[in-house]
């Protein structure tokens, strides 16, 4: 193996970002170690690129899982140098249309899923003294929207405590990057929704047309997903990686959106927000 030559952990390869990723890490003559589900894609992931692409099973909500794959991992390669947070799917309903069930399972399989996969790498790379964490978050975990409240709340947990977490490794010499991708022509919108069982006929006009225009546009985004793993490949090599990583214009716009919105409202209650200490 040569001294540039990562070794990657993606979790959640069998399509989409998690795919290209991986892809374009191996034509850059790193190893991708990447998990799915079920195992009749470990052969399909391993024939994606010979001698480079290998497969584990796991899911990212049993632990144990966790911890058998990345033993695995560790026997036959020895270390991990880029660990990539992919698994999950997107809950589309309005806030009161989605049942308690639904909602915990999003944030089990976004949320808690990369949180323990992350626990569980952080003592492999603090005893290399390196390592780069890269979350696949949303421009959804900066910018809420109709329709997507709780997908929302996933990806803005997941930035909370990858923000937080980034200040207590530093000093092991690991990284974390929040990748926070805007429509890209994946099959997110595709087979990674689900819809909540509930409808209520009051949301349409809110959620329910929101949803709708994301149906329509399935197949149309402007993102190319090829170039976006290019771009999250390079992050990766960098030898100063960002915190934040909004890709595609749909991203940018939204974000200087929001903080455009966040400075109206500063500005609007500054003098009441300032007088509230002590005399």
């Amino acid at each position: 193996m040569s001294t540039n030559e990562k070794i990657w952990f993606i979790t959640g390869v069998s399509g989409g970002l998690g795919r290209m990723i991986s892809q374009e890490a191996a034509h850059q003559k790193d190893t991708v170690i990447g998990t799915v589900r079920h195992a009749h894609q470990l052969q399909e992931f391993e024939n994606l690129v010979p001698g480079r692409t290998f497969a584990v099973q796991m899911d990212v909500t049993h632990p144990d899982e966790i911890k058998k794959a990345l033993d695995e991992v560790l026997k036959r390669f020895g270390r991990i140098d880029v660990l990539v947070n992919n698994a999950g799917y997107g809950l589309l309903g309005a806030i009161e249309e989605i049942s308690d069930q639904e909602a915990r399972a999003q944030m089990e399989t976004n949320f808690f899923g990369a949180l323990e996969v992350t626990r569980q790498v952080l003592p492999i790379m603090r005893q290399q003294k390196s390592g780069h964490i890269i979350q696949l978050s949303s421009i959804a975990g900066l910018v809420g929207g109709a329709g997507a409240g709780l997908y929302n709340a996933s990806k803005f947990a997941l930035e909370g405590f990858s923000e937080a977490l980034s200040q207590e490794i530093k000093i092991f010499n690991i990284s974390v990057t929040l990748v926070e991708p805007g429509p890209f022509r994946t099959n997110f919108l595709g087979s990674s929704i689900k819809r909540a069982q509930k409808t209520i006929e009051e949301y349409a006009i809110t959620s329910g047309m929101a949803i709708h225009q994301w149906g329509e546009n399935n197949g149309k985004q402007e993102g190319d997903p090829k170039k976006a793993a290019r771009v999250i490949v390079k992050v990766a090599h960098a030898e100063h990686p960002p915190l934040h990583l909004p890709l595609g214009k749909n991203a940018l716009d939204r974000l200087h959106q929001k903080l455009s919105a966040l400075e109206k409202d500063m500005s609007a209650w500054k003098e009441e927000s300032l007088n509230t200490s002590f005399e």
